[in-house]
């Protein structure tokens, strides 16, 4: 199934300010089956032209697979997912690339599912991303004083800004383990980052304080940032754009607003006693 472009020309967009080094990422042909269910059919869906995205719809829309079709974690049964370059219009084709790769290219993701390296401290958790490949071993982490040195203010600003139990021992709720994956996520700097449910299990005031850093960076950092997120509260409050997805395509595109009130949102997803 296409995108309605129909629903998409509609809507009452405001203008694209290209900041001339945000990436793209555009997939097409896109196609994912799982025992003879289409799971995800996507036409022709670029992410990106907005600082922040927001990409909804109902369970079962295929929406956290294609985000994993595009980190390649999931291999396309057919359509290519292109990555984009605004700064020199050079692309690559991430859908050719092994799921190791993508973090060498910026594109990053989040887990949906609560995921902890459970043999590292919230501090060395963070200097993980921060580390050599050939050092990504936890004893060789914990013993490298000049990776330590290179990265400690910018590490300890971000357990400055997080009220996390223990900064020095180990991430034991489900929030501070959320929290640290996203933490993670941005201190790669990422030039595409994918958050697949990224406030589940946090505390409101923890949401909207990390999300409001997010868009912080995308703004300062030129950083494209996807959220696939079921609290609309951050849907709306965040993003400039709106993808919506059912049945495995996006059938609507277009401003929070004209999302939000879309008779085919309200249907699927939203229910009549919608905010």
């Amino acid at each position: 199934m296409a995108a309605d472009t129909n629903d998409t020309a509609s809507a009452a967009e405001p203008a694209v300010h290209s900041t001339g080094s945000r990436p793209t990422i555009r997939v097409q042909g896109a196609t994912k089956s799982f025992g003879g269910r289409v799971v995800v059919d996507v036409d022709d869906l670029t992410l990106g032209t907005y600082a922040i995205e927001g990409l909804i719809g109902p369970n079962g829309a295929g929406k956290t697979t294609l985000m994993r079709m595009i980190m390649h974690a999931i291999s396309l049964d057919t359509g290519t997912v292109t990555l984009t370059s605004n700064d020199n219009g050079g692309s690559v084709i991430l859908s050719n690339l092994p799921t190791s790769r993508m973090a060498e290219r910026g594109v990053v993701k989040t887990n949906q599912v609560i995921t902890d390296f459970e043999q590292l401290t919230i501090l060395d958790s963070m200097m993980l991303p921060v580390a050599q490949r050939s050092d990504e071993w936890a004893f060789k982490i914990r013993n490298e004083k000049s990776l330590y040195a290179e990265h400690v203010d910018e590490i300890l600003w971000y357990l400055d800004q997080f009220d996390f139990e223990d900064p020095y021992g180990f991430a034991n709720s489900a929030g501070e383990k959320k929290l640290l994956d996203i933490i993670r996520c941005l201190l790669l700097k990422p030039s595409v980052l994918l958050l697949d449910e990224p406030t589940a299990g946090l505390p409101d005031e923890v949401r909207d304080h990390v999300m409001e850093l997010v868009k912080q960076k995308a703004t300062d950092e030129n950083m494209a940032v996807v959220i696939v997120e079921h609290d609309l509260h951050v849907i709306w409050t965040m993003c400039e754009y709106v993808h919506f997805m059912a049945e495995g395509s996006v059938v609507l595109q277009g401003e929070p607003a004209y999302i939000r009130d879309h008779e085919t949102v309200v249907e699927q997803y939203l229910g009549s006693g919608h905010v």
